[in-house]
């Protein structure tokens, strides 16, 4: 697949799943809203690529994404979202879901490899159940000390807060 057909349905992802499976190959997958990707998001999808032979990522949908961050979320649009993932050398496949989590969507496809950050208790990671009961691994990767999304938008508000007091608009 190229970058620009990298997003595909959920229908889409079922067949490459089956598809990849069938022919040997251990398919990982991994989930979030990625809205502003950085160096750790590089880091962790790349750790997460190395785990199997194909990566498939579940991006919230914009609803998804303000829904569960609040109504100035997402900062970049599903499709913007979905085609900076899409360009990444270790992504394979990106498939929208609109749901609050992917575990409907992850009890679909059921991958052999649920991979999310750190920062999650295996018996908490959506999905996590389905993926272990038809024999899967359900693993979690170290994230980049101090990089989040959240983080970045919060610099970007003190800065141009600072800008305003200091009678700048730039």
């Amino acid at each position: 697949m190229t970058a620009s057909n990298k997003l595909i349905t959920k229908r889409e992802a079922l067949d490459a799943v089956r598809a990849w499976q069938a022919s040997g190959k251990k398919v990982v997958f991994s989930n979030g809203c990625f809205d502003i990707l950085h160096a750790g998001h590089v880091e962790y999808l790349t750790a997460a690529r190395k785990l199997g032979d194909v990566l498939l990522i579940g991006l919230n949908s914009d609803a998804s994404v303000s829904r569960l961050k609040g109504p100035n979320r997402p900062v970049c649009c599903e499709t913007d979202r979905a085609a900076v993932l899409s360009a990444l050398q270790v992504v394979d496949a990106v498939t929208l879901f609109d749901e609050d989590t992917p575990e409907e969507l992850i009890g679909t496809l059921l991958p052999d490899i649920l991979v999310k950050g750190a920062d999650w208790a295996v018996e908490s990671i959506a999905g996590a159940r389905a993926v272990l009961e038809h024999g899967g691994a359900v693993l979690t990767i170290p994230l980049l000390e101090g990089r989040s999304t959240s983080g970045i938008i919060e610099k970007i508000i003190q800065l141009y807060s600072q800008s305003l007091t200091c009678g700048g608009t730039d």
